[in-house]
């Protein structure tokens, strides 16, 4: 008797990798972290720039709007500061202790059989602090971060910022301009074709959808341009998109004779 041998192999998940943004992403800009954090930005302003206190505040949201972050657009408009100090003057004072452990999202990312990226435009020791708040910090592969992205302190681009015809370029790479996310492509390996990008920031969700990615917006129900997803909480992953765990529901259903095959006989 011959034996024809028919294999079942398991389903290949639609996506490669999971690239996630970390503030008000994986925690609710409802904790108010975002919020202080913008404060201690304009302190430093006034504090160690020595910017006038009036103009601080439209300044500070105007750079962040055009530049991403803050930061890169201080850098860009000829403001030079030690990157450290930036970040431990902004993030190093941050009430940390607003957020809580996350067992419910701990359990949800461990059980996604998809590798899992942070992309933040934070510092690390910021990113670190975050996760381990959370009890996240062993739900990532890896971690892309502002010190990534910037491993040297580059030379100072200044221009006239008073020159509105002006747009003066940063020597700081973030989001949500296409270099920080083809670096963190090189960085990362990974394919945007087969990756899923978490954002709360429509912006860098559209560079994302332009670059390639598919994407998720987290903390609202709308879409808007370039949004594959919307979730009002990271927490509604599940019911937004079962797919992530259908590799795993359907290769509990594959069921083998042996090792390798199930072998059917063949009448000679």
């Amino acid at each position: 008797m011959e034996y024809e041998a028919h294999y079942q192999q398991v389903p290949k998940p639609k996506y490669e990798c999971l690239l996630f943004d970390l503030d008000d992403t994986l925690y609710p800009l409802s904790s108010g972290l975002s919020k202080e954090c913008t404060q201690n930005i304009i302190e430093y302003m006034i504090n160690k720039l020595g910017i006038e206190g009036g103009k601080v505040p439209e300044m500070c949201a105007q750079l962040y709007k055009d530049y991403g972050t803050t930061m890169a657009g201080l850098r860009a408009i000829g403001y030079d500061f030690d990157y450290d100090d930036y970040h431990s003057f902004v993030h190093g004072r941050l009430p940390y202790e607003v957020l809580k452990p996350d067992p419910v999202l701990r359990n949800l990312l461990h059980s996604i059989p998809v590798r899992k990226v942070i992309f933040s435009n934070g510092n690390e020791a910021h990113v670190a602090k975050v996760l381990g708040t959370l009890g996240l910090e062993d739900c990532f592969e890896g971690l892309i971060s502002f010190e990534t992205l910037n491993p040297t302190h580059n030379s100072n681009i200044c221009l006239n910022e008073d020159d509105v015809s002006v747009f003066p370029k940063t020597p700081i790479v973030c989001k949500p301009f296409e270099d920080a996310f083809e670096q963190a492509f090189g960085i990362a390996k990974i394919s945007p074709e087969k990756t899923l990008f978490f954002d709360d920031s429509i912006r860098n969700l559209q560079t994302g959808k332009h670059m390639g990615l598919h994407t998720v917006r987290v903390g609202s129900s709308r879409r808007g341009h370039g949004v594959d997803y919307a979730l009002e909480s990271i927490h509604n992953i599940k019911e937004a998109l079962p797919e992530l765990w259908e590799a795993v529901e359907k290769s509990e259903d594959v069921q083998y004779s042996g090792k390798t095959a199930i072998e059917t006989p063949v009448r000679a």
